[in-house]
């Protein structure tokens, strides 16, 4: 009896009862084949113990089952919630079979030219993408396919997927406003991010923007630096101008924390004086105190529909150029009507 190692695709295609292309394609996903045929390969592989080899099948289909995930580190990024991004990354290429390249470095055109060229990878993903992103026009011209998670400002001829953070933006004034509160600020990311135009954070601000114009809600909008220390000063300087705000929406993960350790200290309670809505993954509002109202970034289905895009378009099927996540809003203990006058 062979082991699994030495069982190769004529035995599967034997055991399955079909011809040996039939498993390559049902393995490669190159042609469409019948549930009923792709059930019973899938079954005969299971049942023999069979393992397609890596480097044979490279060489095969001229593919490295690479992909290359471009996260270069910059001023301002969250890397606690970045590598719960690379993390998903990495465990949904792992189901396509494939493996991943983290590439971390701020090269621009130069460095996506120099990954594309090579024969180290088979697709790009791309993230923390600019409004007007200098890597985008090469993208476009790449025989390499890619998918960026995030949207530039011209997403024309792009595969794109991320968290709709305009609609997010607007969900979190709708749900305040619908509390009663009419004077809200949003504690932003990070100028630096900001200042680089990084799109997430300009779209939040605009839907925030807009959503409190249509309620009548006035507003007050500002980047919130990183640091306890920071985020204290920030605080003590928005209350001090503008002491009627009776709500904040936090986009910057890192702060949700010392905002609301912060905000007691300064005479304000949480949710009873002022109210708190996070823009951040799920863990960062949940191990808060109180647990905090957020919209959640929800980092592993963007990654996951990143690299089934991508995964997609190596096998030349046809994709969607944008796919946008709804925002939904979880209410915790940190909202509540506003006090009396």
């Amino acid at each position: 009896m062979k082991s699994p190692d030495q069982i190769t695709i004529a035995d599967v295609a034997r055991h399955a009862g079909v011809a040996g292309s039939t498993v390559s394609y049902v393995l490669s996903g190159k042609r469409a084949i019948s549930e009923v045929t792709r059930n019973r390969v899938l079954a005969s592989v299971r049942a023999l113990g069979y393992h397609p080899n890596a480097g044979a099948r490279a060489l095969a289909s001229r593919r490295a089952n690479v992909i290359a995930l471009v996260l270069p580190l910059r001023v301002g990024m969250q890397v606690p919630v970045v590598m719960q991004f690379a993390m998903a990354v990495v465990t949904s290429a792992r189901s396509f079979d494939h493996d991943v390249l983290l590439v971390t470095s701020d090269e621009g055109p130069a460095g996506l030219r120099r990954i594309a060229a090579s024969a180290m990878v088979d697709g790009i993903l791309l993230m923390d993408v600019e409004l007007d992103d200098s890597r985008v026009p090469l993208l476009r011209d790449l025989t390499r396919p890619s998918v960026l998670i995030g949207f530039p400002a011209d997403a024309t001829g792009l595969t794109c997927v991320d968290l709709d953070f305009h609609r997010a933006g607007q969900v979190c004034v709708e749900h305040l406003a619908q509390l009663g509160h009419r004077r809200i600020a949003l504690l932003g990311a990070p100028p630096a991010v900001y200042d680089r135009g990084t799109g997430f954070a300009h779209r939040t601000r605009a839907g925030f923007t807009e959503a409190a114009h249509r309620h009548g809600v006035t507003t007050v909008t500002r980047p919130l630096p990183e640091g306890t220390t920071a985020v204290r000063q920030g605080l003590l300087d928005l209350l001090d101008r503008h002491p009627d705000v009776t709500a904040l929406v936090v986009q910057n993960e890192a702060a949700v924390g010392p905002v609301l350790a912060t905000l007691p200290t300064l005479g304000r309670r949480v949710p009873q004086d002022v109210s708190v809505v996070a823009i951040c993954p799920d863990p960062f509002a949940e191990q808060t105190s109180p647990m905090v109202t957020s919209v959640p970034v929800p980092a592993e289905e963007v990654a996951r529909q990143a690299v089934a895009l991508l995964m997609r378009k190596l096998r030349e099927d046809p994709v969607p150029d944008a796919t946008l996540l709804s925002p939904r809003l979880t209410v915790r203990d940190s909202t509540a009507a506003p006090p009396p006058p």
